[in-house]
């Protein structure tokens, strides 16, 4: 990932709320380039630019978005619920993340055909402008709801000590990927 000159670095092991927001800046990005792409290249090849473009978010997807949602549902949800929060939130979340599963292995399918065989018929296309509009409307409320509400929450209840050990397993689940930043 480039470095901007000024800009706020990402969040540490030692902040997992802040590396799910710092995540949730990068899945806004890698999925404006999918829908961006999928808006303005249609019935032709993908350039150059768009293809490295297009595949850098389908890495980011394929290999950082399942971890991230680990990181919420794993770590994180279980521990606002062992803390009484019954957030009902937390359900359409969950639920949220299978749907954008779903639409996520779609699109990726979708993309990697119009990369082989060079463009996409006008029914693929519409699939995956379909796709990748219904993932921009989850996002779009599905980060809404976690910065608004379950952040600030867990922020309030969970103690250092817990948010340290949520740091750790962060911190394990990239070890094991060897992909330390998503």
């Amino acid at each position: 990932m480039s470095i901007q000159i000024g800009a706020k670095p990402d969040a540490g092991f030692d902040n997992p709320i802040g590396m799910l927001t710092d995540c949730h800046r990068r899945v806004e990005r890698f999925l404006s380039i999918l829908c961006r792409v999928a808006e303005r290249a249609q019935g032709r090849a993908l350039n150059g630019e768009e293809l490295t473009a297009v595949e850098a978010a389908l890495h980011y997807f394929g290999e950082s978005g399942p971890r991230h949602t680990r990181d919420e549902e794993d770590s994180l949800f279980p521990r606002l619920r062992a803390r009484g929060e019954a957030l009902a939130e937390i359900v359409r979340l969950e639920a949220e993340h299978r749907e954008a599963e779903l639409l996520h292995d779609q699109t990726a399918e979708l993309y990697v055909h119009w990369i082989a065989a060079g463009k996409l018929q006008t029914a693929d296309n519409a699939q995956l402008l379909a796709a990748t509009r219904k993932l921009e409307a989850i996002y779009s409320e599905h980060i809404r709801i976690e910065e608004e509400t379950v952040f600030p929450r867990a922020a309030q209840l969970l103690d250092r000590a817990t948010l340290s050990e949520m740091g750790k397993e962060f911190k394990q689940r990239r070890s094991e990927s060897n992909n330390p930043k998503s």
